[in-house]
């Protein structure tokens, strides 16, 4: 089976809502998500729109993504390490490849790459400064 490229705001919503299945079920970071979104069909909207916004710089995400994931690492006494994103973006990747293939796939992998390294530099940041 031929895997098409993301295209559609329907191809994104598959692939976050295909990741975050992984990520609920996921034994170090399914806890950690778990505990902070009760309304997932939201949220999966929500992230639906910020990569749609991300990888066809078409629509525009109202958001700040940063200051939630420092609100998350102070709740759980900076306890988010690199190990957590390197998870996080192992998951990504797979299922991108599960799903996936072309140039907007490959986007979304080093568009994801970076904002994991932005956002635990950020997150390291942030602790220095209380």
């Amino acid at each position: 089976m031929t895997k098409k490229d993301i295209t559609t705001r329907e191809d994104v919503y598959l692939l976050v809502s295909s990741f975050y299945d992984k990520i609920r079920k996921d034994v170090v970071l399914g806890p950690f998500f778990n505990a902070v979104i009760t309304d997932w069909e939201t949220h999966i909207e929500k992230l639906t729109t910020f990569w749609e916004s991300s990888l066809f710089l078409k629509t525009k995400y109202l958001g700040n993504p940063l200051e939630v994931h420092v609100k998350v690492d102070q709740e759980n006494n900076h306890s988010i390490t690199d190990v957590h994103f390197g998870l996080w973006l192992n998951l990504w990747f797979q299922t991108i490849d599960e799903l996936f293939q072309g140039d907007y796939a490959e986007n979304a992998k080093r568009r994801a790459r970076k904002m994991g390294t932005f956002l635990y530099m950020e997150i390291f940041k942030a602790r220095q400064s209380e």
